[in-house]
């Protein structure tokens, strides 16, 4: 018997295991493929509001199998500035996205960043979150009535903390709250931390009389008791939580904050797509509603373009305000 038929057969077979198809499904130019790999840096410490964004989503992605093995790292410094400048640095690389928010747009101007969110590729807006007054339990103000009376006898003796360096949102809503009640910006005794991990040791350990940073951070504690919340920054009460909005107390303030997602410059349309797609999916997802529910977080989406011109117009809002409040 001859054997050219079956070293003709072998032959064949080795060409289809060894050659891959030119044209697959899903392959990396579908811009309904998922997006494997994916890396979340979160520019401040752990515990803080950008970390925990970060981390619900990525679970939340997980758990709903829009993808899988989503890594969340930290790279904290100079209010975000330091993450974003590695974020800037990475042109290119679509397996690396970052979490931010008002925060980082701020700290672009008071750190003198050589990078801006204008270098980076914008993927989405997710949510709003009101900031809080919060106190420890054992602090002598019971109402926020008790502290604006203290504050204003002695602004510096009366210390508040935030989670962002100046220009964030936890350092304009205090000020902005000591502008609304008649105290000089420059007077306010500030004190930043890197995240509201770091602000909430401080704020339990009387290091200061109170913080202002974003619920999610604080549920925990506030119903453990630990925490006392004594107003909300947003014109609406939070549900849930004990504590009147500054404007019931005759403070005029409305101030909210919120949280989205950028990638690198230089990324093609096609995986700039992707990443869009992915975080849009997520807002369907029964697991990122929970989420939203769980931290009290206002949905807010808006992705792409719109959320590129977002991002330019709160760059001069904050730019704004921080020259009105002289900072």
């Amino acid at each position: 018997m001859s054997m050219k038929p079956w070293i003709a057969a072998i032959g064949a077979l080795a060409l289809v295991l060894v050659v891959p198809p030119l044209v697959s499904a899903g392959g990396s130019d579908d811009p309904g493929a998922q997006v494997r790999g994916l890396r979340i840096l979160v520019p401040n410490t752990p515990g803080g509001g950008y970390d925990i964004t970060a981390r619900t989503a990525a679970k939340a992605m997980e758990d709903a199998e829009l993808t899988r093995s989503v890594e969340v790292f930290n790279l904290p410094g100079a209010g975000g500035t330091v993450g974003l400048g590695r974020l800037v640095n990475e042109a290119g690389n679509d397996k690396l996205v970052m979490s931010m928010g008002l925060g980082v747009v701020g700290s672009v101007h008071t750190n003198n960043s050589p990078s801006s969110l204008a270098d980076t590729t914008p993927i989405a807006r997710l949510i709003q979150e009101p900031d809080i007054v919060v106190v420890a339990e054992d602090s002598p103000y019971r109402d926020i009535e008790q502290l604006i009376s203290a504050w204003k006898a002695d602004p510096g003796g009366v210390a508040v903390g935030g989670g962002s360096s100046p220009g964030g949102p936890d350092h304009l809503a205090p000020m902005l709250f000591a502008k609304a009640i008649g105290l000089a910006p420059k007077d306010v005794n500030y004190v930043a931390y890197d995240g509201g991990g770091e602000l909430l040791a401080s704020v339990l350990g009387g290091k200061i009389a109170f913080g202002v940073s974003g619920i999610s951070e604080y549920r925990d504690q506030i119903e453990s008791g630990d925490l006392r919340v004594l107003a909300v920054t947003s014109t609406k009460r939070i549900d849930g939580v004990d504590a009147p909005t500054l404007q019931e107390s005759d403070v005029d303030v409305d101030f909210t904050n919120w949280r989205g997602i950028v990638a690198p410059p230089g990324i093609s349309q096609n995986d700039t797509d992707k990443l869009v797609k992915l975080f849009t999916d997520l807002q369907d997802t029964s697991e990122w509603q929970d989420a939203l529910e769980t931290n009290g977080w206002t949905p807010a989406f808006m992705s792409g373009k719109e959320f590129g011109d977002f991002l330019a117009d709160e760059n001069d809002r904050v730019a704004s305000v921080l020259a009105d409040l002289g900072l």
